[in-house]
């Protein structure tokens, strides 16, 4: 499988920053973990805490690590701002592995389950989120081993950017849980990360938010809404910490 170029193709941050207002006009944040209430104004808070200092509270060290590093490759760390990593993301989809939505506790998780069905029918693997999670990641790690005899952080960012395409493709083949379920399952939680209010555990020092200028928690910004002008002030969080 060969990488691809991407002297031809769009970088990441490009396609996320064309995203980005879509997914904050759709996404609905999956548990909304925020026992720990942000505070201060400096990009690290009490509920979200600089990089490194963060400790998982689901996640083994191992799964951390390829959290980390898909992060990393799915919203990197660039001349238009920090990535996913740095802003916090990998935080965030460990808080909302210890809430209801992780557990399966949202919705309706008894049989038939029909993998088969169309998007309209809702969720229908038998599988958490949580586990969805612990055996993806195994499987993503014993199938980067396998071809590569690396683990998937062992692999240069060109490799790892091809392991991930494979994932996301399904030329990878799970055998315990789909691999396009798990690479969908973990893009969107990358994207909900890096655009959410940062009490969530994400977009640290709203940099999500300043990336695609929006205004996020202001009181009001309607009269700006029909101008075709750039936004002139940051954005603001819940807790009143601004980008």
């Amino acid at each position: 499988m060969t990488a691809p170029d991407s002297s031809q193709t769009p970088s990441r941050r490009q396609l996320f920053k064309g995203l980005g207002a879509a997914t904050l006009a759709v996404a609905v944040l999956p548990g909304c973990d925020t026992r720990q209430s942000a505070a201060g104004q400096g990009g690290a808070t009490a509920s979200n805490p600089a990089p490194g200092t963060y400790a998982p509270r689901f996640f083994t060290a191992g799964e951390w690590a390829f959290v980390n590093a898909a992060s990393a490759r799915l919203i990197p760390n660039d001349a238009l701002g920090p990535g996913a990593v740095e802003s916090g993301v990998p935080e965030y989809i460990d808080r909302q592995m210890d809430t209801p939505w992780a557990t399966g506790k949202l919705w309706y998780m008894q049989g038939p389950f029909n993998a088969d069905a169309p998007a309209t029918m809702g969720y229908q693997s038998q599988l958490t989120p949580q586990q969805i999670y612990r055996l993806g990641i195994a499987a993503a790690d014993g199938f980067v081993r396998k071809a590569q005899g690396k683990s998937f952080v062992q692999l240069a960012a060109d490799a790892q950017d091809a392991a991930l395409h494979e994932i996301e493709s399904g030329q990878a083949v799970f055998e315990v849980v789909p691999a396009k379920l798990f690479f969908s399952m973990l893009l969107q939680n990358v994207r909900e990360g890096f655009f959410a209010d940062p009490v969530h555990g994400g977009n640290r020092g709203l940099a999500g938010w300043t990336l695609i200028g929006f205004p996020g928690a202001r009181a009001d910004f309607m009269d700006w809404v029909e101008r075709d002008v750039k936004y002139p002030l940051p954005p603001v969080a819940l807790s009143g910490q601004r980008g």
